[in-house]
């Protein structure tokens, strides 16, 4: 049984612009889209909750941290996978697109042969995607998602590659297939797959930096770099909501539109911002602009 998706290509929700004082005056700024991760904190409130502020552009659902083995098992820290179907379908009622990354930094995840990856691909789409198959559950029931994000932490970098050309052979050009990076270029464990030039989006995240401290005190550097690897694609800067998360990598507003928004926001595959995570961006308000 395969189950039907609404269109990708449908009006965009907006543009951000957010106010940031400078000098004691109000300015515009253009930030582009605001994608958030979303299941890291069970108190982060639902994912209906999340798509009706307005603040976000899409949300990527987080984590399938099981995979590779025959195994498969979502982490989404204690929300109710039950009732994440239905909000699926209201964010995308409000044109909002819901992706599901897999990986994680935490979970038990590889792709030991072309043939795990082929699997993996098949599960992606006949569990959350476009498909359906005898026997394979449907955790969100006949909610489809817009697309899959690979986020890979552990591991090696073997057959990544085979799982995107897999799932593109399912969906053509109606699936994002985005990447979220680790802000040292090249990321290694998705440098194979980011070759194939099948990915749309590309979230550079410019905190835990995986032992590179310097990466993720230059942000508009790694960011940069980035975005001139990867000209096809839309590069997003990716950054945490509080210095709870990350005291080294954290950009205070102020900082992030003087220091960086300022010079790349005109770049021509500059996609936006990647906010880590929803749990920290509702505690702070850091995407709604009330911390500076």
């Amino acid at each position: 049984m395969a189950f039907g998706r609404r269109s990708l290509f449908l009006p965009v929700v907006g543009v951000a612009a957010i106010l940031l004082l400078a000098a004691g005056h109000a300015t515009a700024v253009n930030t582009g889209e605001t994608v958030v991760f979303w299941g890291r904190n069970k108190d982060e409130g639902s994912l209906r909750e999340a798509c009706d502020t307005g603040l976000y552009t899409s949300v990527i659902i987080s984590f399938l941290a099981v995979f590779g083995h025959g195994r498969y098992s979502l982490d989404l820290s204690g929300h109710d996978v039950s009732a994440v179907g239905a909000d699926i379908k209201h964010c995308q009622s409000k044109y909002i697109p819901v992706l599901l990354s897999i990986g994680g930094q935490g979970g038990a995840y590889s792709l030991p042969t072309n043939a795990s990856a082929a699997d993996v691909a098949d599960h992606l789409w006949d569990s959350f995607l476009g498909g359906g198959r005898a026997g394979v559950p449907r955790p969100f029931g006949d909610a489809v998602v817009d697309g899959v994000d690979l986020f890979i932490d552990q591991g090696g970098a073997e057959h990544y590659d085979e799982l995107a050309r897999r799932l593109f052979s399912h969906y053509k050009f109606e699936m994002l297939l985005t990447a979220t990076t680790r802000c040292s270029y090249p990321d290694h464990r998705l440098d194979m797959a980011l070759a194939t030039g099948l990915f749309t989006h590309i979230h550079v995240r410019v905190f835990g930096g995986g032992g590179d401290a310097g990466c993720t005190t230059r942000h508009r550097a790694s960011w940069e770099r980035w975005a001139a690897a990867y000209p096809g694609s839309l590069v997003y800067l990716g950054v945490v909501a509080s210095p709870e998360q990350d005291a080294n990598a954290y950009l205070p507003r102020k900082v992030l539109f003087s220091d960086v928004l300022s010079h790349i926001v005109e770049k021509p595959n500059y996609g936006g911002l990647m906010i880590w995570d929803r749990y920290y961006d509702k505690k702070t308000g850091y995407s709604a602009g009330k911390v500076f």
